[in-house]
């Protein structure tokens, strides 16, 4: 199966591109960015981050006010989208009404004036991969909203293109069927060996679906990197609190041998220094809830920990776990993750600690997006 449908997966660069409206507005500052061959990329980011201009300029849906975009090493600038040979996937599927499913599938090949038993062949090969073999005959309205999706994915893999770009493709489908579907297009990209381009603003897909994650804000790539990478090693609060929760505590930062130390108006707090760590002035120390405990007084704090004075506000019952808000004197916010069988002190002021090893000091600055 995978012979048969996939060719040898595209490489893609972004070389100094931006992309800047007539109004003034830059959706797209200068972008660099090498998408690997058969990799699954996600470009991840708020609303107005310039992820989805990102993607349609790759399209051909925009052009790029300056730089270049090359696939396998050619600028395809000069080509429209339809001399572009990339498979895209949108979030509202497009397919045509009217049409059963396998002439929505085929439509691709019928206008690429492919003969009609290639088209059938190629229909029967793409349906039995997204497992609507019985569903051929069907019309869209008859189908359910994740039929609906494998459709519009089968429509877009069926001419075999070497780049696949999928726009919020699975924002209109409730929890569970988003979840199976991810599991889907996981599936079918092992299966394919195409390249990948994945737009989305939810963070959990991100981290289930992607080889690599592209976080966008303002216009820029603030980070990129695994899933796992991102997570344990943000270069930015902004990164930290986007991808995930995160505790972030904002102050001046002191360079100590081995650590950082950041002096906050709830206290002064040590984690670990990074290249992203600042040179002087403002940082923020930024760590994880799974990696804080709860304490009813300072001697059961481990030696070393940092430690800030709270007031639990809020505990959340999350199945397998539980999520703690606690208050700061200086009127932010704490959460703490803690598991089921952890118990939790008798009185609601409690002290939050964590190691300065589960601490990163990093560049302080939320999205103005956000």
């Amino acid at each position: 199966m995978t012979q048969d449908l996939s060719r040898t997966a595209a490489g893609v660069q972004f070389v100094g591109v931006s992309k800047t409206y007539p109004t003034g507005l830059t959706a797209i500052a200068h972008l660099d960015l090498d998408i690997r061959p058969g990799e699954f990329l996600t470009l991840l980011g708020p609303s107005g981050s310039g992820k989805t201009t990102a993607l349609n300029l790759l399209a051909g849906f925009q052009s790029p006010t300056s730089g270049q975009i090359l696939v396998d090493g050619k600028d395809i600038g000069a080509l429209p989208p339809h001399k572009r040979d990339i498979g895209v996937v949108f979030q509202h599927y497009a397919l045509f009404p009217h049409m059963t499913v396998r002439e929505n599938i085929g439509y691709p090949l019928k206008q690429r004036r492919i003969a009609k038993d290639e088209i059938a062949r190629r229909v029967d090969e793409v349906l039995h991969m997204v497992a609507l073999e019985a569903y051929g005959d069907r019309l869209p309205r008859q189908m359910s909203g994740g039929q609906q999706q494998r459709v519009a994915v089968a429509r877009a893999i069926v001419f075999r293109p070497r780049l696949l770009l999928m726009d919020e493709p699975l924002g209109a489908l409730d929890r569970k069927l988003r979840e199976s579907v991810q599991l889907e297009l996981k599936r079918i990209h092992r299966d394919l060996g195409v390249t990948i381009v994945f737009v989305t603003h939810d963070q959990e897909e991100a981290l289930v679906m992607s080889d690599r994650i592209a976080i966008f804000d303002q216009g820029r790539i603030q980070q990129i990197g695994t899933a796992s990478a991102l997570y344990d090693e943000p270069v930015s609060q902004f990164v930290a609190q986007f991808l995930g929760e995160s505790n972030c505590l904002v102050g001046q930062v002191e360079h100590l041998p081995g650590q950082s130390r950041v002096s906050t108006t709830a206290g002064v707090f040590s984690g670990v220094t990074s290249d992203a760590t600042p040179k002087d002035g403002t940082a923020a120390i930024v760590t994880r809830p799974e990696r804080c405990r709860l304490f009813a007084d300072q001697a059961e704090v481990p030696t070393g920990w940092n430690q800030i004075a709270a007031r639990v506000r809020d505990v959340v019952y999350l199945g397998a776990l539980r999520k703690v808000v606690a208050d700061l004197k200086d009127g932010g916010t704490f959460t703490v993750i803690c598991q089921p069988d952890q118990s939790l002190p008798a009185s609601p002021d409690v002290l939050v600690a964590f190691p300065s090893e589960a601490a990163r000091v990093v560049l302080a600055g939320t999205s103005k997006n956000h």
